[in-house]
């Protein structure tokens, strides 16, 4: 058996490496969809044919979230990614070796199962497996992952299109195997979660993994004790209630159903997503085309990754609230002034710029300026925001028992707003060009004005005590706030006591196990 490590950010670092398989797949077609060898092979892609291509990775992605519930629960969080990395595999080596967009869509398809199976259950791991002080940057890092591999990736695909012929796009493809390949040897190293060792009744190992993240090995220090006993309590009134799908709608349950997959949902109908994905057809209606439009791209996902990484530092003390809400005005804002400039400035070109049957109006001097400024600060505000903290909120909002298949059920909403996106916004850009962003503004108002009044504050609470924020006589979300949190006052408790192995507290009787067991 491999040594295993339990330093929380390195842990965290592996495990989001899963999230990176996401990113290197939307640079593998936003880099490449503007090249003249993607366009001569694939016979100029467009409307429909390129939107399929664009949202098959999250077509496969909703198949992959739908099982990665129950597997996750029967095998384990941490062996479900490595599940899923085996498919990235299969589905890597159609995309490099397919000879038309039929094999580029299966082999994207089966990488999307990869993608719903590592961006349901790494949140997962993470949330259990970090304090709650930390837990927000924890899985802020998973946002960062995802970030990175655009990053990369989308520089690869500028790298390759220098090469000529279809060896371009394969050779960008192909470099899709070094970070599974990476995670599925560092994953060995990585501890289970001690939620779902406690839930599979795997309990000596579940307080032994515990107390080595939340205390170096000591089982008897009073944040383990009182952590366990939440985690043992919360487990048993669980285990009483209602089975199968009914518990995501009983006792208050569907309050968290909601929050857990509408946060998720919004992060897609904000249409940040259509810049990270789009963003070439973007840049080529404001004018920028080869190389110039190519880089600006990659500008905008260096600033991806720059914003995200300043919100690492203060997501858990600004909490989840504000950045959903605020975050999703400033989106609102950002939309209406693109869809308003194209609209009031546009030329139509019915043949499409430069050839592009997706792009269908330009703007130019001072016009084409504001749209790329905006563009640009749409993403600032969205990595600041929405990106990151609903990944956080909802991992977060979950029980024990219904964890796992809860953030797949949030990935899945996650996945069908994506694959309708990307099936269908080269087409709306087709069709109703500017009115796209319009839309995509008013859905920004409506997620603002849902998570005021529906998203209750989570930063700095145990998982456990969380629950009591959505239970039926909880607080109203708008009243409640960052930390205020139960377990504090139960490690008093614990501290109180003297809790003592020897003395006060019979690890036989609390804790389940003997110290004999730890010898």
């Amino acid at each position: 058996m491999l040594p295993k490590i339990y330093n929380t950010y390195f842990l965290a670092i592996i495990a989001t490496i899963g999230g990176m398989l996401f990113g290197f797949d939307i640079s593998s077609m936003s880099a490449i969809i503007g090249t003249p060898q993607y366009v001569d092979y694939f016979d100029n892609p467009h409307g429909i044919i390129q939107g399929a291509i664009g949202s098959a990775l999250a077509a496969g992605s909703v198949v992959g979230s739908l099982f990665a519930g129950p597997l996750s629960d029967k095998i384990g969080r941490r062996d479900a990614i490595f599940v899923g990395c085996l498919f990235w595999l299969v589905g890597t080596a159609i995309q490099v070796a397919c000879n038309g967009y039929g094999m580029l869509i299966g082999g994207r398809i089966i990488n999307g199962i990869c993608v719903g199976i590592t961006s349901s259950q790494v949140p997962v791991y993470l949330a259990e497996i970090a304090k709650k002080e930390k837990r927000g940057s924890i899985i802020v890092i998973q946002q960062l992952a995802i970030e990175w591999g655009i990053l990369f990736m989308f520089f690869i695909g500028y790298g390759c299109s220098f090469i000529a012929g279809p060896a371009s796009f394969r050779t960008a493809w192909g470099c899709q195997f070094i970070p599974a390949v990476i995670l599925m040897l560092g994953i060995p190293f990585l501890p289970r979660s001690p939620r779902w060792l406690a839930k599979v009744g795997r309990t000596k190992q579940a307080i032994d993994v515990l107390a080595r993240i939340q205390a170096n090995g000591n089982i008897e220090d009073p944040l383990v004790v009182a952590e366990w006993e939440e985690i043992t309590t919360v487990l048993a009134l669980e285990r009483e209630g209602v089975k199968g799908w009914r518990k995501f709608f009983k006792n208050g349950m569907w309050r968290r159903t909601i929050a857990g997959m509408s946060v998720q949902a919004w992060q897609q109908m904000s249409g940040a997503n259509v810049m990270t994905y789009y963003v070439v057809y973007v840049f080529q209606m404001a004018g920028l085309t080869g190389n110039i439009n190519l880089i600006s791209s990659g500008v905008q996902y260096a600033l991806f990754v720059v914003f995200t990484g300043i919100v690492f530092f203060f997501i858990d003390s600004t909490g989840r609230r504000p950045l959903l809400i605020y975050g999703a005005i400033g989106m609102g804002i950002c939309q209406f002034v693109v869809g308003g400039v194209l609209g009031s400035y546009g030329t139509y070109v019915p043949n499409g710029v430069g050839g592009n049957l997706n792009v269908i109006v330009s703007v130019s001097g001072s016009p084409s300026h504001v749209v790329i400024a905006f563009s640009y600060l749409l993403i600032i505000v969205y990595a600041l925001t929405l990106a990151p903290v609903a990944w956080v909120y909802a991992a977060e909002v979950w029980s024990l028992e219904t964890r796992a298949t809860g953030m797949a059920l949030a990935a899945v909403a996650n996945w069908l707003f994506n694959f309708a996106l990307g099936l269908f916004v080269p087409p709306a850009f087709a069709t109703i060009s500017w009115k796209t962003f319009i839309i995509f503004g008013i859905l920004c108002f409506a997620a603002a004005v849902q998570a005021y009044f529906t998203y209750p504050e989570t930063a700095k609470k145990s998982l456990e005590e969380i629950e009591i924020m959505f239970s039926k006589g909880g607080p109203k979300p708008w009243k409640t706030k960052v930390g205020e949190s139960r377990l504090d006052a139960e490690v008093e408790r614990v501290r109180a006591r003297k809790f003592s192995v020897a003395t006060a507290v019979s690890p036989e009787k609390d804790l389940g196990f003997s110290e004999k067991e730890f010898a």
